[in-house]
């Protein structure tokens, strides 16, 4: 597999580039190869016996913690491959203590804060978050709310610039609208979707913190969200490598993007409250 990273230079400072209102209201299905993605189990599997997973070439961590948060129906899991190699090379990895992504996302982003809080009360630092796929939208959303929490935000197949996803995954997320809503009372009819009110999706579609360093891994393979829209506007801060979607989570290309990254922006010490 061939691993490929374009770099240019940063454009100048635009709200273009950090305003998203029509993200998540902006929802198209789209002719997405999903079968691709039964590939993952492969990846999954071969993962352990890469270097980079043994940290083979991999700058060394700081001890500064990492919140991992799991995508769209998954839940902390299915991670536990990444939270045990960030902590072989020397962080400290946090489970996001969402549950299951899959409910009313002001929910979901109010226990990733609590998750961001207690990291940071006990290691005294900002936190890294890596988000995969929804757990992207999720972790931009609390770095907007809470960017004194946060050191930076790396997404993995996340859409950033619209959701444009297959026709399956819609409907999925149809089903999860209809459920929460039925499941909170006082629930906006309009949860789990761009049109919703919440502080959570407020956020996602307001102003991204230019100071926050920030990170998109994604793969041209994407078979769940057209990888087009998984990239940054700045092509400076993507990161393309081999692979499915749901593998993204156990590809030693994408390991090797986030230990330099992370390497590149130490965690500085929380504000003081």
């Amino acid at each position: 597999m061939r691993e490929t990273v374009r770099a240019t230079p940063r454009p100048p400072t635009h709200p273009i580039w950090s305003v998203n209102p029509r993200l998540l209201r902006d929802s198209v299905p789209a002719a997405l190869p999903l079968w691709r993605e039964a590939l993952a189990l492969a990846e999954f599997s071969l993962l352990p016996i890469t270097p980079a997973f043994h940290g083979v070439g991999v700058p060394r961590g700081d001890g500064a913690a990492v919140v991992v948060v799991p995508g769209f129906t998954g839940t902390d899991a299915y991670l536990a491959p990444m939270r045990g190699w960030l902590s072989r090379i020397g962080y400290r990895p946090y489970l996001s203590g969402i549950g299951h992504n899959a409910n009313c996302l002001d929910q979901l982003g109010r226990r990733l804060t609590d998750t961001l809080e207690t990291a940071a009360a006990e290691t005294g630092r900002r936190v890294h978050l890596v988000g995969h796929s929804l757990g992207g939208v999720l972790s931009r959303g609390v770095v907007c709310l809470r960017p004194d929490l946060v050191a930076s935000v790396t997404t993995m197949g996340t859409p950033i610039r619209g959701v444009r996803s297959h026709p399956l995954v819609m409907r999925l997320a149809d089903v999860v609208r209809r459920r929460a809503v039925e499941e909170g009372r006082d629930r906006d009819p309009r949860c789990f979707s761009g049109d919703c009110r919440c502080d959570i999706v407020r956020a996602v579609q307001g102003v991204f913190p230019e100071e926050t360093p920030q990170l998109a891994i994604y793969t041209r393979r994407d078979g769940v969200v057209a990888w087009r829209y998984t990239r940054l506007p700045d092509p400076a801060r993507n990161a393309e490598v081999p692979g499915t979607h749901s593998g993204l989570a156990a590809n030693p290309f994408a390991y090797r993007h986030l230990a330099r990254f992370l390497s590149r922006h130490p965690a500085a010490n929380e504000p003081a409250r």
